[in-house]
C-alpha cells in the first residue's frame, strides 16, 4: 500500500480475513450508533415536552369547537328518529340504568345485562336495541359501524351522543356480578397475552411507564391514572384519520397494528377487554367527546 507525501514509501499491509473484515465493519457501525445516540440522547427529553406541549395547545385550540360535536347533535337526531321495519326510535333502548336514561349510562359499560345473558358494551347494546326495537337484522344494524371517507356511521354518531350524556361523570364499573368479573379476567388475560406473527401484547406497550411509539407517549393502562386518561375520552375525534373513533374500532384497529388476529365488531374479547380497561380506570371523569392525535 502506497502513502503520498515527501516520504512515501511502500509499505506491505497484510490482508484482513473476511471474519477480521467483518468484525472491523460491526466496531465501527457500533462506535458509529454510539456517537449518534449520545449527540440524540440530550434533546430528546427537550423534545418531548415539546411535542407533548404543541400537542396540548392543539387540543386546547379544538376544545370550544370539537368536530365530534356535530356528530353528537346528528346521533341525538337519530336516537327519536323513527326507523327499521318496526318504525321505532330508540328512546327506550336501556342501556342499565332503565329504559331511555342515558345520563351517566355510558360511565357504567360495559356490564351484564339480564335480558341477554351477556356482558354489553355500548356498541353491542346499541345494536341489540336497533334490532328488538326497531326490527333491523344485525347485518343491517352493523353494515356501516365505521364511518370512511364519504360515508359516515350511525352507530358512531349514537355512541357518540350516548358518551356525551356520561361527560363529567366518572367511570363506575366494579364488575362485581360474577358474569362480570369473569369478563374482566378474560379481558386481563388478553391484555396480558403475547401473540401474532411479531409476539406482541397489549402490554408490550402499555404496561409500563415511559413507553413511547415514534413522538407519540404510550399510557400504562395498568394504573388507574394511566388507564383514565385513556379511556375518559372515548369516543374521540382523531385529528389523523378526520373522524370520529368508537371505543371497539381504536381496539380493533390495535390489534391490527400489532399483527394479531383482526376481531369481529362486537367481538366477546373486545368487550372483555373494554371491561377491563374501564374497570381498572374506574373513578376517573369523563371528558367526551375527546379529541386524539
Amino acid at each position: 500500500m502506497k502513502y503520498g507525501g515527501k516520504a512515501a514509501q511502500t509499505v506491505a499491509v497484510a490482508p484482513f480475513s473476511p471474519e477480521e473484515f467483518e468484525m472491523i465493519q460491526r466496531l465501527i457501525r457500533t462506535l458509529v450508533g454510539a456517537a449518534v445516540v449520545a449527540a440524540f440522547a440530550g434533546n430528546v427529553a427537550a423534545q418531548d415536552s415539546k411535542v407533548a406541549d404543541e400537542l396540548a395547545k392543539y387540543r386546547e385550540a379544538l376544545a370550544d369547537g370539537n368536530p365530534a360535536d356535530l356528530l353528537e347533535v346528528k346521533g341525538e337526531g337519530l336516537w327519536s328518529e323513527k326507523r327499521g321495519p318496526k318504525n321505532a326510535s330508540l328512546e327506550q333502548c336501556d342501556f342499565g340504568l332503565g329504559p331511555g336514561k342515558l345520563d351517566g349510562a355510558y360511565a357504567q359499560l360495559p356490564r351484564y345485562f339480564k335480558d341477554t345473558g351477556r356482558v354489553m358494551d355500548v356498541e353491542s347494546r346499541l345494536v341489540h336495541c336497533m334490532m328488538t326495537l326497531q326490527g333491523l337484522t344485525k347485518e343491517q344494524a352493523t353494515k356501516n359501524w365505521c364511518s370512511k371517507p364519504g360515508t359516515e356511521s350511525d352507530i358512531e354518531a349514537l355512541d357518540t351522543f350516548i358518551g356525551a350524556k356520561s361527560n363529567g361523570m366518572k367511570i363506575n364499573v366494579p364488575a362485581t356480578h360474577p358474569e362480570e368479573a369473569k369478563m374482566a379476567k378474560v379481558g386481563e388475560y388478553i391484555f396480558y397475552s403475547r401473540s401474532g406473527p411479531q409476539d406482541f401484547s397489549c402490554a408490550i406497550c402499555h404496561g409500563q411507564d415511559g413507553k413511547r411509539i415514534r413522538l407519540q407517549e404510550l399510557g400504562n393502562l395498568t394504573t388507574q391514572e394511566g388507564a383514565g386518561v385513556a379511556m375518559k375520552t372515548w369516543p374521540s375525534y382523531r385529528v389523523s384519520q378526520g373522524a370520529v373513533w368508537t371505543m371497539q374500532r381504536r381496539l380493533i384497529d390495535c390489534m391490527r397494528q400489532a399483527r394479531w388476529p383482526e376481531p369481529y365488531y362486537l367481538a366477546d374479547s373486545i368487550v372483555a377487554l373494554q371491561l377491563f380497561l374501564q374497570k381498572t380506570a374506574t373513578g376517573t371523569v369523563m371528558e367526551t367527546p375527546g379529541i386524539k392525535r
